[in-house]
């Protein structure tokens, strides 16, 4: 009996270890996704800001008669 209940607290431990390592892997992640967006959010500036220029020389060019 004695030898089961060392056997289950240490199937308990590994749980709670592995609990833990994924919710560090969560966070990390969590933080990854979160400089992503903000990289997207940036790279989307900066595609719109050339949109917007390469429109007004496009405007600025003579139209064919």
């Amino acid at each position: 009996m004695h030898a089961e209940l060392d056997a289950l607290e240490a199937k308990i431990r590994q749980v709670a270890e592995l609990c833990h390592t994924l919710r560090r892997e969560n966070i990390a992640l969590r933080q990854q996704l979160l400089a992503s967006q903000q990289d997207v959010k940036q790279l989307n500036a900066k595609l719109d800001a050339a949109k917007t220029r390469l429109q007004a020389l496009l405007d600025k060019l003579p139209e064919d008669a």
